[in-house]
C-alpha cells in the first residue's frame, strides 16, 4: 500500500472532522437498536457487566428526570406530586424498569467514559508527542468541539439546570454527552490504530495478537484510493465494506472480531478501540446516563437552528427542539425565555426601556433595530464631524447606548447614499473616535485618504 501523502492525510482528517460535526449537529431520529448495542459495548469495554435495562427518553430533560427518579433524587416527603415526574415514572414502568428507589445503582460514568478517554488520550499523546497531539486536535477536533460543545451543549446544560428541580440537578454530573462529545471522538477516530493480524493468528493460533499500525494516518488510509472511501470504518483493512450511511466510526466490528478470534474480550482492546461503544452511542443519540443497572439513553433533537457563526439562534421558533416538546429558545447563542419570542414580534421602544434584565434588553435591541430605537426613544446628539454623528441614549441600570451615524460615501445605483449605524463604546466622545474604534485605531491614527 502506498504511504499516504501530506495532502491525503489532511483530506482524510478533514473528512473525519466533517463526519463527526455532522453527527454532533444531526437531527435525524435515533437508531435505538444500534445505540443500545453500542451502550452495552461501552460497558463491556470498561470491564463491566451489561446493564439490566436500557431505557429511552425523547430529550435530555426527560432523561435527567428519569435519572433523578432512579437514583433517589426526589422532592421533599409530603410535597405535591410533580406531574412531570409522574409522567417519567409511567414511561419507566412501560419500559419494564419501575422507578424503585436507588434501582439504577451507582453511576459508572467514570468507568465507561472518563477512564477510557484518559487512557486513549495518554496513549495517543505518548505516541504522537505534544506537537503531534496538538496538531491532530487542531486538524480534527477543535472546530467540532467549538461548534458542538461550546455553542450547543454548554447552553443546553445551562438551560437544563434551570428547568430541573433543585434536587435533580446533580444528575447532570452523571451524563455522557452522546452526539455532543463529537469533538474529542473525532480526534480519537482519526488516531484509531489499524490492526493487522499476524500469520499465526490467521491460522487460529490463540497466542497471537494483533499488531497495531498507530497514529492519525489511519484516517488517511481509510480515505485513500481503493481503501473503501470516506465512509469506510477507520481501522478496517483496505477494501473492507463501509457501514451503510454511518460514516467513520471506531472499528468495534473489525477489531472486536480479531480479538474474539483470539479469545479476548473488549476490555483487552487497544485504548482507542475501547472507545468504540461511546462512539457508537454518539453516532445515533443525544445525552445518556450510564448506571450499574440501567443505561438511560435519549433521542437527538428534531430541530436545530443556528446563526452564521454556529450559535443557537432563531427569531420565531425554538433554536433547539426535541420530539417530546422540550425546547430551548436562543438569540445569538444566549438562551432566552420562550415568551420573549412572542414579545419580539410586537416590541415597542418603551418595552425595551422598561426591561430590567440587561442581557434580554440587548436581545430586544438587536431585534428591534438600533437605528429605529435611537430615533424612537429620543437619543440626544453628542457630537458631529466629517465622519458622522454621535448619538447617546442613557439607561438607568446599564451602560449608555452610544451609536455613530455614518453615510456611505459611495452612492447607490439610484443616486441615494446609504446610512449605517455603528455601536461604539459608551465613553466615545466624537464620531471620528467611534469610527476609528471600529478599525482598531485611535482618533489620531484614523486619517483615511479615500473613503469608500
Amino acid at each position: 500500500m502506498t504511504a499516504p501523502t501530506a495532502g491525503s492525510r489532511a483530506a482524510a482528517l478533514g473528512a473525519v472532522s466533517a463526519k463527526w460535526l455532522a453527527a454532533g449537529l444531526s437531527t435525524a431520529p435515533a437508531d435505538r437498536q444500534a445505540a443500545a448495542e453500542a451502550a452495552r459495548l461501552a460497558y463491556r469495554s470498561a470491564g463491566l457487566p451489561e446493564p439490566r435495562h436500557v431505557v429511552w427518553f425523547a430529550s435530555p430533560l426527560a432523561g435527567a428526570r428519569a435519572a433523578a427518579l432512579l437514583t433517589g433524587r426526589r422532592g421533599l416527603p409530603g410535597a405535591t406530586p410533580d406531574p412531570a415526574e409522574e409522567a417519567i415514572a409511567a414511561q419507566l414502568r412501560g419500559q419494564g424498569c419501575p422507578p424503585v428507589l436507588g434501582s439504577a445503582g451507582a453511576s459508572v460514568r467514570t468507568a465507561v467514559r472518563t477512564a477510557p478517554w484518559a487512557a486513549a488520550r495518554a496513549e495517543a499523546h505518548d505516541l504522537l508527542g505534544p506537537d503531534g497531539w496538538a496538531g491532530l486536535w487542531a486538524a480534527c477536533g477543535a472546530d467540532v468541539w467549538r461548534l458542538v460543545n461550546d455553542r450547543i451543549a454548554t447552553p443546553l446544560r445551562t438551560h437544563l439546570r434551570g428547568e430541573l428541580p433543585v434536587h435533580a440537578r446533580a444528575v447532570l454530573l452523571d451524563a455522557v454527552g452522546g452526539q455532543h462529545d463529537a469533538g474529542w471522538l473525532a480526534v480519537f477516530d482519526a488516531a484509531a490504530p489499524v490492526p493487522t493480524v499476524p500469520p499465526a493468528a490467521a491460522k487460529g493460533t490463540p497466542a497471537a495478537a494483533p499488531v497495531f499500525s498507530a497514529g492519525p494516518v489511519a484516517a488517511a488510509w481509510v480515505c485513500a484510493p481503493g481503501s473503501g472511501g470516506a465512509d469506510a470504518v477507520p481501522g478496517s483493512p483496505p477494501g473492507s465494506s463501509p457501514r451503510s450511511g454511518a460514516g467513520p466510526v471506531f472499528s468495534a466490528g473489525p477489531v472486536g472480531a480479531v480479538w474474539a478470534h483470539l479469545g479476548a474480550g473488549e476490555a483487552a482492546l487497544h485504548p482507542v478501540q475501547r472507545l468504540a461503544g461511546l462512539a457508537g452511542v454518539a453516532r445515533s443519540s443525544s445525552w445518556w446516563w450510564p448506571y450499574a443497572n440501567v443505561a438511560i439513553l435519549t433521542d437527538r433533537p428534531d430541530a436545530l437552528h443556528r446563526d452564521n457563526v454556529g450559535r443557537l439562534h432563531a427569531a420565531a421558533a425554538p433554536a433547539l427542539h426535541y420530539r417530546d416538546g422540550y425546547a430551548l429558545h436562543a438569540w445569538r447563542g444566549m438562551p432566552i425565555p420562550s415568551d420573549l419570542v412572542d414579545r419580539l414580534a410586537h416590541l415597542t421602544h418603551r418595552q425595551i426601556a422598561d426591561e430590567r434584565n440587561a442581557e434580554l434588553r440587548r436581545v430586544m435591541l438587536e431585534h428591534f433595530g438600533y437605528e429605529r430605537y435611537v430615533r424612537a426613544a429620543g437619543a440626544h446628539k453628542v457630537a458631529q464631524d466629517d465622519c458622522g454623528v454621535l448619538w447617546r441614549l442613557n439607561f438607568a441600570d446599564d451602560e449608555p447606548l452610544t451609536m455613530v451615524e455614518v453615510i456611505n460615501s459611495t452612492p447607490e445605483p439610484d443616486g441615494t447614499s446609504r446610512v449605517y449605524w455603528l455601536r461604539v463604546p459608551p465613553q466615545t466622545r466624537t464620531a471620528r473616535e467611534g469610527v476609528a474604534w471600529t478599525f482598531g485605531l485611535t482618533e489620531q491614527e484614523y486619517r483615511p485618504l479615500i473613503q469608500t
